[in-house]
């Protein structure tokens, strides 16, 4: 309520006044149809220059996977002791961009926080794409994926069961129900927008389509008041996965006895560094879309501020974490934690090591000048830099501990394939083709939610001028 009273919706120069949340003179219907406009217009050139594009990669990335299936993981580079390099690590940073989206969606929800209308349908298809990207390394990993089945405990005349001490089986439980339960709150906040775009459809094939998708919404109360208690109930059971799933995957290292793995601090250091790439992949994406889908009256300068602010806190937390690995190496007092976590430092992958502290630590701190966080270049490079910082961030926790382990006749370089470079490159392609086809067929903005925020700023503007209006005689008369 506090964020609805300080908005306005008029632009003002007066620096003391913080930005709007909704730019210009809106009403209900401009919004609808400012919102909607992007999806019923004809894609441009450069719509269809870039859907080529991601569809090249794509066409890589599936060569990639055939070449993986047909001769096995011997077609990537992993050797001994490097027996986990780009597949794990490009599984580990896309489910970390997924955790954005769960942030800004379920749990600002339940803190009723309304900046997020505008940001939120971009977090949770940004969730949903990155979750389907990570999704594939781990079974591409196992080396036999046609039986990946293996890993569901399902009834069987074999009595063949997973291995439950293995984390192979949690990652599947976490993945699959945080996918599962992403995708229903997804899809339960487009209903009333997809109504609104079957309404508006000029097309029998729009109507229908965007009919059946809708549900048969037709915005009654019981529709509403339904919608909200399950718009809220998803939003609950979403938010301990935000924590769950990414702990989860750091047990992956944390159990295990490889120096520079085994560390208390790496569930809570995953779970920030998760959210903090998420943060800097929708401000990657965010600001050219803004401007070319014409969305800079609802995605406003304020939103982008918040973003960089929440991207500024996440990246401390990441560099405590930081600290605490390289403390904790050297108050073990164990040679072996020392050496792995010195190798980083001055060894092979040194170069990339002190790169991940550059873009990861010293890079968010520019977010502490207002001058900055409104420069829209500064700020997209910056969260570039985060996102591919935290890729190698993955690289150094996972190729230099297996590569220096206990004993030094065991020692091994690593050098990634093509097959690697392929897999890596083409699923950011088969990600940003999802993406290109989301913001062509569905409203990008939640339209629902930005007209609610209108209406209620627009409540709050009319009751704040009230106010005034019978305070200003009392204060005259006092004076």
């Amino acid at each position: 309520m506090a964020e609805v009273e300080q908005a306005s919706e008029t632009p003002t120069k007066d620096p003391l006044e913080p930005a709007p949340l909704i730019e210009g003179a809106q009403s209900a219907e401009s919004l609808t149809a400012s919102l909607l406009r992007p999806i019923e217009r004809k894609p441009g050139l450069i719509f269809w220059a870039l859907l080529l594009l991601t569809l090249g990669g794509t066409g890589l990335f599936l060569l990639a996977i055939t070449v993986t299936l047909v001769r096995g993981i011997g077609a990537w580079g992993n050797n001994i002791p490097v027996a986990w390099a780009f597949g794990i690590i490009d599984f580990v940073w896309w489910i970390g961009f997924g955790h954005a989206g769960t942030l800004i969606s379920a749990i600002l929800v339940l803190f009723q926080q309304k900046w997020r209308a505008s940001v939120n349908r971009f977090a949770e298809a940004m969730t949903l794409f990155a979750v389907m990207q990570a999704g594939l390394f781990p079974v591409l990993h196992l080396g036999r994926p046609w039986v990946a089945y293996w890993l569901v405990p399902y009834p069987n005349t074999m009595s063949i069961w997973p291995n439950f001490r293995s984390s192979l089986p949690w990652d599947l439980v976490a993945i699959t129900t945080y996918f599962t339960v992403s995708l229903l709150f997804w899809y339960l906040g487009l209903l009333p927008d997809l109504a609104a775009a079957r309404d508006r459809a000029s097309t029998p094939r729009g109507q229908f389509w965007y009919g059946v998708f809708s549900l048969g919404w037709t915005g009654s109360a019981r529709h509403w008041h339904h919608w909200r208690a399950g718009y809220l109930l998803l939003a609950g059971l979403a938010t301990p996965l935000v924590l769950s799933v990414h702990t989860i995957v750091s047990f992956d290292f944390a159990i295990a006895q490889v120096p520079g793995w085994h560390s208390t601090i790496f569930p809570p250091y995953f779970v920030a560094g998760a959210i903090f790439s998420g943060l800097a992949l929708v401000l990657t994406l965010l600001l050219p879309v803004r401007g070319s889908l014409g969305l800079n009256h609802v995605i406003t300068d304020k939103h982008v501020d918040i973003l960089c602010k929440l991207l500024l806190a996440t990246g401390m937390m990441v560099s405590y974490g930081y600290l605490q690995e390289h403390f904790f190496a050297w108050y073990s007092g164990d040679e072996y934690e020392m050496a792995s976590y010195a190798d980083k430092r001055t060894g092979t992958w040194a170069w990339l090591f002190w790169f991940q502290m550059f873009s990861n630590v010293l890079l968010p701190h520019v977010f502490w000048f207002k001058k900055l966080r409104t420069n829209l270049v500064v700020v997209w490079f910056a969260a570039l830099a985060v996102d591919a910082g935290m890729w190698v961030e993955r690289f150094s926790i996972i190729v230099p501990s297996l590569a220096h382990d206990f004993l030094p006749s065991s020692w091994e370089g690593y050098t990634p394939t093509w097959v690697d470079l392929s897999l890596l490159a083409g699923s950011m392609s088969f990600f940003g083709l999802l993406f290109l086809l989301f913001l062509k067929f569905i409203p990008a903005v939640s339209i629902t939610e930005v007209k609610e925020l209108h209406h209620e700023l627009k409540e709050a503007l009319a009751a704040k001028e009230e106010r005034e209006r019978t305070e200003s005689p009392l204060r005259e008369k006092e004076a």
